[in-house]
């Protein structure tokens, strides 16, 4: 293995063209028509254009990646996470075709992609699974009876689903079949496939992750990290460790994601997700197969390159992981900037970044698929970078995050930084006192107080004004003697923009 093709963009991308270097191995960026000049095929050793921005004909077309990897002389693929990461029939092509998958084996990823095999896997391994259906729910009766077994609220779920797409929460049987409907729906058009299962809704929950690492001799885990302020089943803030996760709880989750990996015979980095209660009772919810977006926070605390441990795995070595139970050391913090606005209901922008300065300094790491003068388009995800910071402590994490966050600056696309601001100075969110519907109970943390809308409309109004005074006291005369040219016109009209 001496030359990896990267099948992703953005910054995970970038990641993992770092990894390879420090590994001694060329990489290969490929790159849509939209992402020609992307900071990731800048950084890597070569770049081979797969085609359209359209993700489809791009990178979602296994045909072309192959092509481009064939083209560029690699020997391996590392698929980063979403597009075709968790695709078995991806891991598949790619070994069909005498290359080496960076990833988990095509028969781990089909286990647990469908989630009611899992589901019934884990239940036969010793896992603890959220009460519920374990086949997928076809028709209203046995629906009906798998609601009325769990006992209600229930949580209608796609079976090949991820990322909150075919979910419903049904509080009444008057409800379940409206629910079905939608959520197949939904599920047929995000995933191919319209399969949905019941489980118990639980209420308040935290949600747990346990990152675990296995190698063709061991498997280990690397402890937990909170992922609870979530969106619409949508991350956006993780940290390592968890303060609601004890050392007694953490061995016991963590056995238990060691338990669900052996189960499908895993190798590679994953991640099993549980939903933890205030008594201490935890529930797997689904094993992602691939390096996850909050990877860095558990990179942080347990010293451990998780990336390049992928590397060394798909050459067939062992993990560099020491042998024994490793512990947490201090605490970190991740912020996904994505270019939406949480005022106006987390709609994504578009636009070139005009300006970007990075935070800096002890405890920050700056993980960004993005630079000064690139373009943001709507083609993608909408996450430009993660924020990351090590501190000592919780406490101490809070505040170098939020210092970080006062240093950030994106000019040209809205973003979320406002809301991560708002988040880090939250008395409750300081005391730790979250679950997944935390932000549902709190709209004033995605949406600015009036007031101070209010203070920002009048400064633009203000900026508006002076740029306006400034260009009339530089007029430009015209050859027909107006103030303004159309040309000058034109240049100020760019200029506001």
């Amino acid at each position: 293995m001496k030359r990896v093709l990267i099948a992703n963009r953005g910054e995970i991308a970038l990641r993992i063209i770092r990894a390879c270097h420090e590994e001694g191995l060329e990489a290969v960026a490929v790159y849509s028509a939209a992402d020609r000049t992307a900071p990731h095929v800048r950084a890597a050793d070569r770049a081979v254009a797969i085609g359209p921005a359209a993700p489809s004909q791009s990178y979602l077309s296994i045909e072309r990646l192959l092509a481009a990897a064939s083209d560029s002389g690699a020997d391996a693929i590392h698929p980063g996470y979403g597009f075709l990461a968790e695709r078995a029939a991806f891991a598949e092509a790619v070994e069909r075709a005498g290359l080496i998958f960076v990833g988990p084996p095509a028969s781990a990823i089909r286990a647990m992609g469908d989630k009611t095999e899992a589901r019934a896997r884990m239940s036969a391994a010793g896992v603890p699974i959220v009460p519920g259906g374990s086949a997928p729910s076809r028709d209203m009766a046995g629906a009906l009876a798998a609601a009325e077994s769990s006992g209600y609220p229930v949580m209608v779920k796609a079976a090949a689903g991820g990322g909150g797409k075919g979910m419903r929460v049904v509080t009444t049987p008057a409800d379940l079949e409206p629910a079905l409907q939608t959520a197949r729906s939904e599920a047929l058009k995000a995933f191919g496939d319209d399969n949905v299962y019941l489980e118990k809704f639980i209420e308040r929950p935290r949600h747990i992750e346990i990152q675990v690492l296995a190698d063709h001799q061991r498997t280990v885990h690397l402890g937990e990290r909170e992922c609870s302020i979530q969106r619409r089943h949508q991350k956006l803030v993780e940290e390592a460790p968890s303060a609601a996760v004890s050392t007694e709880l953490r061995e016991k989750m963590g056995g238990a994601a060691v338990a669900a990996a052996r189960a499908v015979g895993y190798r590679s980095a994953g991640t099993c997700e549980f939903l933890t209660t205030a008594d201490g009772a935890f529930y797997f919810l689904e094993m992602n197969t691939r390096i996850q977006v909050e990877h860095p926070v558990t990179e942080m605390v347990y010293g451990v390159d998780l990336v390049r441990e992928q590397l060394r795995i798909a050459r067939g070595e062992a993990m560099q992981v020491p042998q024994g139970k490793l512990q947490p050391r201090g605490w970190a913090l991740e912020c996904r900037i994505t270019s939406e606005d949480p005022a106006n209901g987390f709609l994504p922008s578009a636009g070139r970044i005009v300006y970007l300065r990075a935070p800096s300094g002890p405890g920050i790491r700056w993980d960004a698929g993005v630079d000064t003068g690139d373009e943001v388009t709507l083609h993608y995800d909408s996450m430009l970078a993660k924020l990351i910071v090590w501190a000592p402590t919780r406490p101490e994490a809070l505040t170098r995050m939020s210092e970080g966050l006062s240093e950030l600056v994106i000019a040209g696309v809205g973003t979320n930084q406002g809301f991560h601001r708002r988040l880090m100075s939250d008395p409750a969110f300081q005391r730790a006192e979250i679950d997944i519907q935390f932000l549902e109970r709190r709209p004033d943390l995605i949406a600015p107080e009036p007031e101070l809308q209010s203070i920002r409309e009048l400064a633009v109004a203000a900026a508006l004004a002076e740029a306006e005074g400034r260009q009339s006291r530089h007029a430009v005369l015209s050859p027909d003697g107006s103030s303004t040219s159309e040309w000058a016109r034109q240049a100020r009209s760019e200029a506001l923009r």
